[in-house]
């Protein structure tokens, strides 16, 4: 392969008609040696990512640090009594299983109209009132710990980053590569938009179903790691889906609650087989 020589390109050698060709190759070249040194590998499902230098564990640990407050402030944190001490037992337990040494941390907002948990890199955990009476049960909570806690342990946070970044690049390549067209500024317009309009749909959407299914499988293995019912999991989605309907799922960040729920009642079989963990002891019902 021969070697880009940029030296010789000079100004009196290149019109300005011609200028942006050379930036668009100059940033697709540097977008290549992006993706060719950002492919990571998530453990647990061997699946390879794209994440860029720099969003490594130290740097997200310290976002999700500035975060965690910031996202709590809204609610009033329940420090004490049996429902924060069923959320720090549960945490901890799936902490454990999941092998990541993180500064892990659990808060329960007293927020019973919201019906959500999420974990922030470096294993900051919130978890909101409302979803316990979908819970049920100590098992059902720790599908929903584990699911939260997967997405960290999986990077999705750097990983949506990554992906986010990309997708400006090339929207900055296609920008500069229609600035060489005779085309209107309100047609340039129209192709930028319906551009990032079909990226979202097409990518940026079902990667985000991806990770949501990748965390669905990767939480059950936890919570079987830890010792809860995996049965639990298909349940707690049929009960989610009969709370109302989400939408189109392809307009969803999420996919399907039944769906997910028949998935995990296929892989639960694997699951306990690769684990090769006892039943599951009968778990406290919320209190």
């Amino acid at each position: 392969m021969k070697p880009l020589l940029l030296a010789p390109i000079s100004c009196d050698h290149v019109s300005r008609r011609r200028a942006p060709s050379i930036w668009a190759r100059l940033l697709a070249f540097v977008l290549l040696a992006l993706v060719c040194v950002a492919c990571e590998t998530v453990p647990e499902t061997q699946r390879s990512q794209f994440i860029l230098p720099g969003f490594d564990d130290a740097f997200m640990a310290q976002l999700g640090v500035e975060a965690y407050a910031e996202a709590t402030k809204d609610y009033p944190i329940i420090s004490a009594g049996p429902e924060a001490q069923m959320i720090e037992r549960v945490g901890r337990r799936i902490a454990v299983a999941s092998g990541r040494d993180y500064q892990w941390e659990f808060r329960l907002l007293a927020a019973p109209d919201v019906v959500n948990a999420f974990c922030l890199p470096g294993g900051k955990v919130a978890v909101y009132s409302g979803i316990l009476p979908i819970c049920k049960d100590e098992n059902g909570l720790a599908i929903v710990m584990g699911h939260e806690v997967a997405h960290a342990t999986s990077h999705h946070g750097a990983e949506r980053l990554s992906q986010g970044i990309l997708e400006e690049i090339g929207l900055g390549l296609l920008a500069v590569g229609l600035e060489e067209t005779e085309w209107s500024d309100e047609v340039k317009a129209g192709v930028l938009l319906a551009v990032g309009i079909a990226t979202n749909l097409g990518v940026m959407l079902p990667y985000s179903r991806d990770h949501e299914s990748e965390a669905d499988e990767i939480g059950l293995r936890f919570a079987i790691r830890a010792g809860y019912d995996p049965a639990a999991a298909p349940l707690l989605w049929e009960r989610m889906a009969a709370l109302g309907d989400a939408g189109p799922e392809f307009l969803s960040t999420h996919p399907d609650p039944l769906r997910r729920a028949q998935r995990l009642r296929e892989l639960t079989p694997r699951l306990l087989a690769e684990e090769r963990v006892p039943a599951a002891a009968p778990a406290r019902a919320v209190p």
